[in-house]
């Protein structure tokens, strides 16, 4: 199968749909015209730079290269988690708790795939790593950004049944223990729904960028249930940790309801 070749004239004609969004959203009064237009240049600036950074690090493996990426990848991820916060937390733990969750899952995750169930040599080979990193990472983002948003809100909307329950002699888990639940489950509900109507509403990205790169259906079709299932395990996990980790900071050692860690 041939690979057809896109050229800048191509992806220029593609950019006039953003374009025209861009314009629409100006004339209907949305307030998202200048994001719209920023979103676009900075997916793509940013893919043509790690377009290069991947060509040299393929041309070059290493082991360091390839930690300090991935810890790159994790720092920006926990900004995002931190910035999208309506009500985020105070200090070190905004960025920390989004960045141990994300850490924990998606690293552990990825590392067992790339050493037990693809089982390359070297297991950290960029051509897979990578991907499979930056996959997992931006979805796991994505649902505790979504479980903290839901926890801590919540947790200020309903400040005085929250402390009532303590009040009565709740301890703050049993307390705050509704809350943590739907904040969990809110985190989790993309990744559900994406693993529902995978292959009867949409085709996924990995699994289409493998057929129109050439690869034969089934095999695309392979890669992307390993990578749907590796996805849900550690958006699952991440947003466990990082709304139990958000719970419990909510409370101080004398299980008092402390919001002022709240900005």
């Amino acid at each position: 199968m041939t690979i057809i070749s896109l050229t800048p004239l191509d992806l220029s004609i593609a950019a006039v749909l953003v374009i025209a969004l861009s314009l629409l959203s100006l004339h209907t009064k949305l307030g998202l015209s200048r994001q719209i237009i920023i979103a676009g240049l900075r997916t793509t600036v940013q893919l043509l730079l790690i377009g290069l950074v991947l060509k040299s690090l393929f041309a070059y493996i290493h082991l360091g290269w390839i930690i300090f990426i991935a810890f790159f990848m994790l720092t920006v991820a926990s900004r995002e988690v931190m910035s999208r916060q309506k009500r985020r937390f105070a200090g070190w733990w905004g960025f920390g708790i989004g960045t141990v969750s994300m850490s924990v899952s998606s690293f552990s995750i990825t590392v067992l795939a790339l050493t037990v169930i693809i089982n390359i040599k070297p297991w950290y080979e960029p051509q897979y790593a990578i991907p499979l990193l930056g996959m997992i990472l931006g979805n796991t983002m994505s649902g505790i950004s979504i479980g903290l948003d839901r926890l801590t809100q919540t947790a200020y909307e309903q400040r005085t049944i929250i402390e009532a329950r303590l009040t009565l002699g709740q301890e703050w888990n049993e307390a705050i223990e509704n809350i943590r639940r739907e904040s969990t489950r809110s985190g989790m509900i993309p990744i559900i729904n994406s693993m529902t109507v995978a292959g009867l509403v949409s085709l996924p990205g990995m699994m289409t960028g493998q057929i129109l790169a050439g690869n034969p259906p089934m095999e695309a079709v392979k890669y992307q249930i390993l990578i749907m299932f590796l996805i849900a395990g550690g958006t699952g996990f991440g947003t466990m940790a990082a709304v139990w980790l958000g719970a419990r900071r909510l409370f101080d050692e004398r299980q008092r309801l402390r919001l002022d860690r709240l900005k």
